[in-house]
């Protein structure tokens, strides 16, 4: 059982200041003294990024979609359990999720983790029927604990004062803060969302930004309060037990090309007994005596001319590719071990395990939760299991040339994958797929990287 302060930060939709507030909210508290621990709900890296520089702690996500209940509890109990406050992200509005009832939606996420929310709502061109909508999310559930209104875009004093008396009045709950127009907010996007933090040029000044405004236009000892009445809750830890074996060393890829990992994969394969090896796939040599490579999402398409000038590392994938090193790849690494990129500014060439040209599009080749089977053979994951996870890539395979040993292994139930509902591409001991899974929620991800990386090593170890 844990007592942690905490806070949902939630919208009615979209696009409504969600991510600057939380992030502006997070970097406040954390510069007066308090440890915060962000969590996002929702499969979605940028802003998990921007949430963990901003607390100066590693973000957690929290989505119902990707976990079971009793996960989503687990995470949240584990990492909220020496926090002073958590501070949760959702995602979309309130409601929205898969389904008619809503079962993977941030209310969903605020009941079972006994979250008080704080709505912040976009006031633009809107004065009482701002109190209307918040409202309809009271009755609409009236288990979800909607405890505060963030009033978001505001044009003039009078306007504010308008919808903060209306909500105030006929919804019976407070208006802790009040935001003009965030025009001096830097969170430039893209077509992904936000720039993630890695390549921001002026990442810590939009944050304080973030955090001047907040600090100017919240009242903090409210929302403290109102976090503060959240109760008790009632969880119990994932068992995590150390694979018994050798120890082994798993690579990963991680750099401002390469950042879309969950934090909870990392720290799942450290707890397995793995040894991690961070490197830049922009500028460093592959790491001597890997036992496995993990590549994570990210934007190659935008480090291309790098990527592609970093021939030796490309060299030295593919030749570890040959060899048998077990190598997994979501998204962006899918790309990276492609044959070559193709972009308007040209073809830049990859690791070349996979015979396929990746171009990018200018809108979503797949972009959503995924469910997958697992139909033939492949280095991680047991043939006729399901796989809960997410695919969001504007990249698409262009051309790919037939080749005996590279195959399918997974058939997207929902969702695009690769090409034809196929995902899940093999080539000896490589699997590389569109679609991102986590950890927590995938039974065997952590088993099937480690206990491959094992035999490799073992097999490399008989040889020597």
């Amino acid at each position: 059982m844990i007592r942690c302060p905490r806070l949902m930060i939630a919208g009615l939709g979209g696009d409504t200041g969600k991510t600057a507030i939380s992030v502006g909210l997070c970097r406040a508290l954390q510069k007066l003294g308090h440890r915060v621990v962000p969590f996002k709900k929702g499969p979605d890296y940028i802003d998990m990024g921007w949430l963990s520089r901003a607390a100066r702690h590693p973000c957690f996500n929290v989505d119902l979609f990707l976990m079971k209940r009793e996960q989503v509890l687990s995470c949240f109990g584990t990492n909220a359990g020496n926090a002073d406050i958590a501070i949760i992200e959702g995602n979309r509005g309130l409601y929205d999720g898969m389904d008619v009832e809503g079962s993977v939606s941030t209310a969903e996420t605020a009941k079972l983790l006994k979250s008080p929310v704080i709505l912040v709502v976009d006031c633009t061109k809107v004065t009482r029927t701002v109190a209307a909508l918040v409202l309809g999310c009271q009755t609409f559930d009236k288990e979800v604990p909607i405890s505060g209104v963030i009033l978001n875009k505001l044009a003039t004093p009078r306007h504010e004062s308008v919808i903060r008396q209306s909500v105030e009045r006929y919804c019976g709950i407070p208006v802790v803060g009040a935001m003009p127009k965030l025009r001096d907010i830097t969170f430039p996007g893209r077509h992904l969302g936000l720039v993630p933090p890695e390549e921001h040029p002026a990442v810590e000044e939009a944050i304080d930004t973030a955090a001047e405004l907040v600090e100017k236009h919240l009242d903090f000892e409210l929302l403290w309060k109102i976090a503060s009445a959240a109760p008790s809750l009632d969880f119990h830890p994932e068992a995590h037990h150390e694979i018994p074996g050798e120890k082994i060393t798993i690579g990963i890829i991680r750099d401002s090309a390469f950042q879309f990992y969950y934090q909870e994969n990392i720290e799942a394969l450290r707890r397995a007994g793995a040894r991690l090896i961070e490197f830049s796939a922009l500028k460093d040599d592959l790491p001597p005596s890997l036992d496995a490579l993990y590549i994570g999402g990210g934007f190659p398409e935008t480090h291309a001319a790098l990527l592609s000038g970093n021939a030796a590392l490309r060299r030295s994938i593919r030749k570890a590719a040959d060899e048998g090193l077990p190598i997994y790849a979501e998204c962006g690494g899918l790309m990276y071990l492609a044959e070559e990129l193709v972009l308007e500014g040209g073809k830049y060439p990859m690791a070349g395990i996979f015979p396929a040209a990746i171009g990018v599009s200018k809108k979503p080749q797949g972009h959503g939760y995924t469910v997958v089977e697992v139909e033939k053979p492949n280095p991680f994951f047991a043939t006729g299991k399901t796989l809960h996870g997410h695919e969001f890539h504007y990249s698409f395979v262009a051309e790919m040339a037939e080749n005996s040993d590279v195959y399918f292994a997974f058939h997207m139930v929902k969702g695009q994958g690769i090409r034809n509902k196929k995902d899940g591409l093999c080539f000896r001991n490589v699997l590389a797929t569109y679609t991102h899974l986590h950890a927590f929620g995938t039974s065997g991800w952590v088993n099937g990287l480690v206990n491959r990386a094992m035999i490799y090593k073992k097999k490399c170890l008989s040889v020597d």
